[in-house]
């Protein structure tokens, strides 16, 4: 292999012979496989103003768990926006009516001769009104000339059901089958306070390699389309709110990054709070990152929804290993991106996740060194109890350290939440969502001083 081929990661197309290189944070790196992922994001092509989407095979190099300061770091230019599209089927090239917005629905439907307010009534129906349309019989009160074109020219479902997983707290965990045969995870996560929540994916896999996250072992399969996302939202809906009651909230912290889905995420979150649709409160739609700082400063200019930052350390050392995004957006520039951004909103926080990891950044020296970052920053910290899964190195702190880890925050002027495992029976808990495969993303190397830590939970 040459110097340059050892400098730089390769991602190559297989039915091509077209080679990409993305960004990468370290020039020293083995190579010890290849992950062959389908991207259908990657090429696409206009008819009618229509975009289609076409399958690709990618297969990308990954760094050796050898290798001190390595990480692969995704182009998010391998994933091209779907802002403006209409999304649409390859095979029957028929749109798919929950990737649309309000705005493009009408305009789609007064395409084919019918008035905007038929648009508000297909709208509603699937959205609103304990509806949620999944068919053309399902459309009551539509008239018949526009139910024809419906079945003619659209699709109504994005995902396919493939099981409904119970954990023995009320947890659920619904399985969905995309078209393409992949599989994606949501979580519906009753309270006994009357607040239910939805926890949905926005990608299938991670790029990110976050190493206390389950799904971050899979390596990134392939963003979802905003029709996959919102649908996964009205399915909560439609299948179990006779069980758990009203959904009341969404969190964007199922499988993936979702501002490694920047398009599709906002679209996805707009129709959610259409006040005509699905009507969540903006307030109550979360949408979370693991630090994408460019497409943070967008998310702060173009939406309303509330936000999440997953921090997880407070020294740039143990985030680089931990979560090798860091190597790209530092900490200093993270906080300091929040600190500008939330300076001129009015009443807004930010919420920052910490996942507690016995050893690593549990420390009274972490919870101080906490209580410093934030400063400036208007936010509320939520102290995330670790779920263990199958190959995973670290281990839970113990309750009553998170709880004098919680005192030390408190004390400084910060609130404080405590979130607690749930759905872990089932795998539903943060972090434990997916199914990785044979070839997994590399295992980043372990800090010399953690390793005692670690070594506890073999």
């Amino acid at each position: 292999m040459s110097t340059t081929m050892r400098r730089l990661g390769i991602i190559t197309l297989t039915n091509s012979a077209a080679v990409v290189t993305p960004s990468l944070l370290s020039s020293t790196a083995a190579f010890p496989g290849t992950l062959t992922l389908p991207s259908p994001l990657r090429n696409h092509r206009l008819s009618n103003s229509i975009r289609f989407h076409k399958s690709k095979s990618l297969s990308f190099s990954c760094f050796s768990s050898s290798s001190s300061s390595a990480a692969y770091l995704p182009s998010l230019e391998e994933y091209p926006s779907t802002k403006g599209s209409v999304e649409a089927r390859d095979d029957n090239q028929k749109v798919v009516l929950k990737g649309m917005t309000y705005a493009t629905l009408q305009e789609w439907v007064q395409s084919h001769g019918f008035r905007p307010g038929q648009a508000l009534m297909l709208w509603k129906r699937l959205y609103k009104d304990n509806i949620w349309a999944n068919n053309v019989d399902e459309l009551e009160g539509l008239n018949k000339d526009l139910k024809r074109m419906i079945s003619e020219h659209a699709e109504f479902g994005a995902l396919s059901l493939k099981d409904i997983r119970s954990a023995s707290d009320g947890t659920r965990k619904i399985l969905f089958t995309l078209d393409d045969g992949l599989v994606i995870e949501t979580v519906v996560i009753p309270c006994d306070r009357g607040r239910t929540t939805v926890c949905v994916s926005s990608q299938v896999g991670c790029a990110m390699n976050c190493q206390f996250c389950y799904t971050g072992r899979m390596g990134l399969k392939r963003n979802l389309t905003t029709a996959e996302i919102v649908e996964q939202a009205v399915y909560a809906r439609r299948l179990l709110s006779h069980e758990v009651g009203s959904i009341t909230n969404v969190v964007f912290m199922g499988m993936g990054e979702p501002f490694h889905n920047i398009d599709n995420v906002i679209k996805a979150a707009n129709i959610m709070v259409d006040e005509n649709g699905l009507h969540f409160s903006p307030r109550k739609v979360t949408v979370s990152t693991s630090g994408l700082v460019p497409q943070l400063k967008r998310f702060l200019r173009e939406s309303n929804c509330a936000l999440a930052v997953s921090l997880n350390a407070t020294t740039d050392e143990v985030r680089n290993w931990i979560m090798p995004i860091n190597r790209k957006y530092k900490l200093s520039l993270l906080l300091e991106t929040l600190r500008e951004g939330l300076s001129s909103r009015h009443k807004y926080k930010v919420l920052f996740e910490y996942v507690m990891l016995a050893g690593v950044n549990d420390s009274m020296d972490d919870a101080r060194r906490l209580v410093e970052l934030v400063q400036g920053i208007p936010c509320k910290i939520n102290l995330i109890q670790f779920n263990p899964h199958s190959g995973s190195q670290f281990i839970q702190t113990e309750e009553d350290k998170m709880i004098k880890f919680r005192n030390v925050l408190a004390q400084g002027g910060c609130t404080v939440l405590m979130r607690f495992s749930r759905g872990n029976d089932q795998m539903a808990a943060c972090g434990q969502l997916g199914m990785i495969g044979a070839v997994q993303a590399p295992v980043m190397r372990v800090p010399e001083q953690f390793r005692t830590a670690l070594k506890a939970s073999v």
